[in-house]
């Protein structure tokens, strides 16, 4: 690249007045650009340099405005409350919200285009109002003609009635909301200007003595007017960037060519060195990509070519999307030093907003105002956040407590352990709620801003714009602006932190830049990337909505859609026009059906350009690499752990030493490797939520103990069951009830380890739960009742016993449900009881012994069969009265009829005496166990598919 844009300006200024420019002020569209041109004048003389002023245009409108621009929050405010008392409609502020931004954006449009408002929100029905239209042209008639057409009576529908109503009110709103801010001294964007414009020539501008306004395009009305009044006292000078290949019947330099002849250039337009670079050879590439993220990978390989990094800030990387930063910051290479970004980070990304949205979700639906208690899944999620570790170094601990003692509705007293947690859980229960919370709010994020990371600008820079925002709710709500619900608030602080970004700063004269489109205004570079230069992103925004329709627009020049396709068109072949190197990258992936383009603007460029220019295709690998399941050998290591946990030592007794248990071989038949992960590499497979669901394990081991507990009160009594005392429970209900909340207290809140915790107190789903486990056991009642007489011989009874293999001695049983003894026509029996709570009942029972070990039987006939028959076999063969003991299942949910025999079939017959089939159960059940402890055989994955739907280890072999 030659000299750049700014250079030639630099060079003119110093030309013509001097070194000393304090009474000068350069004006440019923004601000990006003032750096750049203080360097070059620095740059440009080696005497003592007195630098102009640098403005944005915006802020010499407000310089000489009588009143102040007022922040997008309190406009929208106001704006809400001259909606509703103009129009009548009662709308919510957060739905109003986006609209109440529509509304705002075509108020600011009519007033910078200096459009009469009254003409504009004329009542479209009376047309007499249109009588006088001098004023319009004969093709600005045409088009009202045209469109007051569509509203003729003979034309009404409900949609176009209902505009009308609006429409009708809308020249209303927009003087009584400019009325409410003039009250207040404040006024929006587009009422400053069109004030001072209006006024612009009895303005006093001699604050300076030029006024040199560079690099603008598209002027509003309002900048024309103050244009030409600073023209008319000699004081405003034009340095206009364009290229002459756009100049003619172009769209990229359609307004430029309008001002050249009210506005002239202070620079030669026969200069072509400036003023005709498209002309210059040029390197032009073409790139497609297939996803937006291989777009930011390739960034890194553009960089490393040529000298692109070695230039610095003349090498530039445009996103045309600007959702693209986070990865393209993460993509760029280690050899890139220094790299300036001017476009802004999502707030709602940051750490800062999810703990906003933490702390307001446990004042909301986290806490329950009717006990003054919270939620625990709230306090968990809150007390888990990076950032409240800087609040107290105590939370991390609290957390882990109260999910040990199952605390799911702690109180205030609990939580405030010290004074970070005491701010952080400070009860709000003020008349004004709204400014109490914005307050809270505010005192937890200062608190952490100041315990927070001294040497990290982006903690620092995000928590600093999140208290921003929420100390400027809370004074519109003190100064009672904001008016609205809590859940209101909610939904507009999300909205709010949706919409605001967090800026990088840094020297921009310095390193790679990484830019969105509209920063590129006034900077030249040699080397360039544009990315996501897509149709829809370069020109983008051109469908933004309003509830001025196009033709009205057209009609009284206000903004339209060809206005912001000429205005993307300049800045597109502006940015081009003195680079050298140029890369244009594009998505091609299919989104909905249709293939991403490329913008309109490279297809011109490629079309009717003057320059050769090359194509790439980007390409993700597509090599198809088959996964296979892991396969893990019993090498020495593994078989220490299975020993370990399992093998019987001659110091350990039966009941003491190690137990393999009916769990662990289910757990391997059901998966070798499922068994390897929980017992050879002890990775607990707990799926259970730490809150207060429950899963059905958990449902389970309840309903368990709580027949446990009815049934010890019962035999306690006597070992023998009548039916009255079950037909008793049935009438009372209350000891069903007591038994089950005391197993709620034992089972899930551990009240066994908390001497202190007599109270019960439970969630939504676990008070259903209670409900269900209450019908479960009363029909458990009722069937027994039917049933009796019976004895009980043991509840919840271990049974265990050794088992030798070729491989391993160690300890086989568990724990019996049940244990009885009733009376049948061919005499007594003993029964093993094992109760199931789950939907699914026993539907296809195994033909015999064999179908139990087999790996194509299903796996529950598998579970249930294996776990009841081994626990009466045991029974069988270690009692010493000589009385058949028989294998019993108890499916509650499926055991409501009359005749109920849980006794376990095999085919057709049940197994009345365990005895008849033990040998042949002892010898698979050695063998497999022999097989879980054979080093020979390797933990290979299941080749069921249906096992790993719901396989706690899915994740790691997949």
């Amino acid at each position: 690249m030659n000299k750049s844009f700014l250079e030639y300006v630099a060079e003119d200024i110093l030309g013509k007045y001097g070194t000393d420019l304090s009474r000068v002020a350069v004006v440019f569209p923004n601000k990006r650009a003032s750096l750049f041109l203080n360097d070059h004048l620095a740059s440009l003389t080696d005497a003592p340099l007195w630098s102009p002023s640098y403005i944005t245009i915006s802020e010499l409108f407000r310089q000489h405005a009588p009143c102040e621009i007022a922040d997008p929050i309190k406009l929208i405010c106001d704006l809400h409350k001259s909606f509703t008392q103009v129009s009548g409609i009662d709308e919510t502020l957060d739905h109003f919200y986006g609209w109440g931004q529509v509304l705002l954006s075509d108020f600011d449009d009519v007033d910078k285009s200096m459009a009469d408002a009254d003409k504009v929100f004329a009542h479209l029905s009376n047309l007499h109002e249109y009588d006088s239209t001098d004023y319009l042209t004969t093709e600005q008639q045409d088009i009202i003609r045209h469109f007051f057409s569509h509203f003729s009576p003979d034309h009404n529908t409900i949609l176009k009635e209902r505009f009308l109503r609006l429409w009708s009110k809308m020249g209303d709103i927009y003087h009584d909301f400019n009325r409410r801010l003039r009250e207040q001294r404040l006024a929006y964007e587009g009422a400053l200007c069109r004030d001072v414009a209006e006024r612009a020539d009895t303005i006093d501008f001699s604050r300076y003595d030029h006024y040199l306004f560079v690099g603008f395009n598209l002027l509003q009305a309002t900048e024309q007017r103050l244009f030409a009044a600073l023209r008319r006292q000699g004081r405003a000078h034009f340095y206009w960037d364009y290229d002459h290949s756009y100049m003619a019947d172009h769209e990229a330099g359609r307004f430029i060519a309008r001002y050249l002849t009210d506005f002239p250039n202070e620079l030669s337009a026969d200069d072509d060195r400036l003023y005709r670079c498209m002309a210059r050879p040029k390197t032009l590439t073409v790139v497609e990509a297939p996803t937006e993220n291989i777009q930011a990978r390739y960034a890194a390989d553009w960089l490393r070519e040529g000298r692109r990094i070695a230039d610095g800030r003349q090498t530039a990387i445009v996103m045309c999307d600007e959702k693209l930063l986070s990865s393209l910051v993460h993509c760029l290479p280690d050899e890139v030093e220094k790299v300036n970004v001017t476009t802004g980070y999502p707030l709602a990304q940051t750490p800062a907003a999810s703990l906003i949205g933490q702390l307001i979700a446990l004042r909301t639906a986290g806490y329950d105002h009717r006990r003054g208690r919270y939620r625990l899944r709230y306090v968990n999620a809150l007390l888990s956040h990076p950032y409240v570790s800087r609040l107290s170094p105590d939370a991390p601990q609290l957390c882990q407590t109260l999910n040990e003692r199952k605390d799911y509705y702690p109180d205030t007293q609990t939580l405030s352990a010290d004074e970070g947690l005491a701010l952080l859980f400070k009860p709000l229960q003020g008349l004004f709620y709204n400014q109490e919370l914005l307050t809270w709010l505010c005192q937890v994020v200062e608190t952490i801003a100041q315990h927070g990371a001294a040497d990290n600008p982006f903690f620092q820079e995000s928590v600093f714009r999140t208290y921003s925002l929420l100390n400027r709710l809370q004074t519109l709500v003190g100064e009672g602006d904001l008016t609205v619900d809590t859940p209101t608030l909610q939904r507009l602080i999300v909205q709010l932190v949706q919409q605001t970004s967090v800026p990088f700063h840094g020297e921009p004269a310095e390193g790679v830049q990484l830019m969105g489109v509209l920063e590129t205004r006034n900077i030249d570079f040699s080397h360039l990337l544009i990315l996501s230069c897509n149709e829809g992103n370069m020109p983008r925004g051109l469908a933004d909505p309003s509830v001025i329709p196009h033709s009205l627009r057209r009609a009284y020049a206000l903004t339209t859609t060809d206005h912001k396709e000429a205005v993307y068109s300049y800045h597109f072949h502006r940015l081009l026009q003195r680079a050298d190197d140029v890369t244009m990258v594009y998505n091609s992936s299919t989104t909905d059906g249709q293939r991403g383009e490329m913008s309109r603007f490279m297809l011109q460029l490629m079309v009717a350009g003057n320059h050769p220019v090359g194509r790439l295709s980007l390409r993700a690998p597509q090599a198809h690499t088959p996964f296979r399941p892991p396969t893990f050998n019993k090498d020495e290591a593994a078989m220490q752990a299975l020993r370990r946990r399992f093998a019987l030592s001659a110091a350990a007794s039966q009941h003491s030493g190690p137990l393999l248990t009916p769990t662990a071989i289910n757990r391997y038949q059901r998966c070798p490797l499922q068994f390897y992960y929980r017992y050879v590499k002890n990775l607990n497979d707990q799926t259970t939520n730490p809150l207060d669901d429950q899963d059905n394990r958990l449902f389970g081991n309840i309903f368990h103990e709580a027949a446990r507990l009815l049934y010890t009160r019962l035999a306690e009594k006597s070992p023998t069951i009548a039916p009255h005392d079950l037909e008793q429970l049935l009438k009372t209900r209350v000891d069903i009830e007591q038994a089950v909340d005391h197993a709620f207290l034992t089972e899930l809140f551990h009240a066994d380890q908390q001497p202190s915790r007599q109270r019960l107190e439970l969630s939504g789903l676990q008070l259903i739960n209670r409900e269900v486990i209450i019908r479960y056991l009363r029909q458990l009642v009722d069937i027994d009742r039917r049933l009796a007489p019976f004895t009980i011989i043991g509840l919840e009874e271990e049974v265990v016993e050794p088992l030798q293999t070729p491989h391993l001695t160690t300890t086989i049983g568990g724990r019996i449900d049940r244990l009885d003894r009733i009376g049948t026509d061919s005499g007594e029996r003993i029964r093993v009881v094992d109760y199931k709570t789950g939907s699914r009942g026993l539907q296809t029972p195994p033909a015999d012994i064999d179908a139990i070990f087999c790996a194509d039987s299903p796996a529950d006939h598998r579970d249930y069969y294996l776990q009841t028959l081994l626990y009466a076999a045991i029974v069988s063969r270690r009692q010493t009265t000589p009385l058949p003991v028989a294998p019993a299942l108890l499916f509650i949910q499926h055991a409501s009829g009359e005749a109920v025999d849980p006794t376990l079939p095999l085919g057709s017959q049940p197994i009345t005496d365990v005895a008849a089939v033990s040998d042949t159960f002892y010898a698979q059940l050695t063998a497999k166990v022999d097989e879980m402890f054979d080093p020979a055989v390797p933990f290979t994955p299941t080749t069921d598919r249906d096992h790993c739907l719901t396989c706690p280890y899915y994740n790691l072999c997949r």
